[in-house]
């Protein structure tokens, strides 16, 4: 692995430690706030791809299980990897690897809209989707009810999928994946 890519890496858990300062807004139906994270989480895979993506996230959960107060919230510890948010934390490492793999496929032909795209089904369908039923588990609530509870995240997250992808398209030419794909 070269220094540049441990950079990158590096610089994007900051840049999703960074979105953690953004005040959660907590909705007490569901014990998971909303936060700004998961817009980093999409970045990361957008903008760096599979590999480098994957590994900002490991960072970023690296520090959490240390203790860091990285979440929103100021929150950290390896209380928060077996708590209800931990579907969702554990689910951003899939999501951006899943996000990353479709960037570096699509990266020659890439447009706006199949950004959006991959953003939407892997940073925002597979995260609740395997976030709510971990958190329903843990807390003991019907999976379906997570389900539903995690519709309220959808305005937001879409929101944050469309954010994604303008700011990769306007940054295309200094990603990493325009190095891989020889472009």
């Amino acid at each position: 692995m070269k220094t540049k890519e441990l950079v990158y890496a590096a610089l994007f858990a900051a840049l999703i430690a960074v979105l953690g300062m953004i005040p959660p807004l907590p909705l007490g139906f569901i014990p998971v706030p909303v936060t700004a994270q998961t817009l980093g989480v999409m970045l990361a895979g957008c903008f760096l791809g599979r590999r480098m993506g994957i590994l900002s996230l490991v960072v970023f959960i690296i520090l959490i299980a240390l203790g860091l107060p990285v979440l929103t919230g100021g929150r950290g510890g390896l209380a928060l990897l077996v708590g209800p948010s931990a579907g969702y934390i554990f689910s951003w490492l899939v999501a951006a690897g899943f996000i990353g793999w479709c960037s570096e496929k699509i990266w020659r032909r890439v447009r706006i809209w199949k950004l959006i795209a991959v953003n939407l089904i892997f940073g925002v369908l597979l995260v609740n989707l395997i976030g709510a039923p971990v958190m329903a588990l843990i807390t003991d609530t019907p999976v379906w009810t997570g389900l539903i509870g995690a519709l309220a995240f959808l305005p937001g997250d879409m929101i944050k999928a469309v954010i994604a992808a303008v700011i990769t398209m306007q940054l295309k030419e200094i990603s990493p994946i325009e190095d891989q794909a020889g472009v």
